[in-house]
């Protein structure tokens, strides 16, 4: 079970319970806005990347070699597309751990990312075979 999904409620109920006990209805207004304003934050970043994604076609990205430079361990998915500006092309199941999904550039090359809990795990760069040049003459 992920820690953060029980301990942020958890720090949102002490903050309102600390903010009562100092300042009465004031702190726990000023608190509850505080909250809100960070989901709406959140919020607002969501709706943006998922609005720029729309106009793309999914599973493309404009360099998959840059891609897999700027590429993390321990980022979320979200923070990829909003890399990509694309939406991932799915190589995996369905509701499956890990979350497979692969973008590719105009060349060819692909990279395929894997997703354990939401998080990036590890990735691969593939690029297409290139035919040796013959020596000149």
């Amino acid at each position: 079970m992920n820690l953060q999904k029980i301990l942020a409620p958890i720090l949102g109920v002490v903050l309102v319970a600390a903010a009562w006990r100092a300042y009465g209805w004031a702190g726990v207004a000023l608190v509850l806005s505080g909250i809100v304003m960070w989901m709406l934050l959140h919020f607002t970043r969501l709706t943006r990347v998922l609005g720029k994604t729309a106009d793309r076609p999914m599973g493309y990205v404009g360099s998959a070699v840059m891609l897999n430079a700027k590429l993390k361990p321990g980022v979320n998915l979200l923070h990829v597309i909003a890399m990509t500006e694309a939406m991932g092309e799915r190589l995996s199941a369905e509701h499956e751990e890990p979350e497979i999904y692969r973008w590719t550039d105009g060349t060819a090359s692909s990279v395929t990312c894997e997703f354990v809990k939401g998080r990036l795990a590890k990735w691969t760069l593939s690029r297409p075979e290139q035919p040796e040049a013959a020596p000149p003459a």
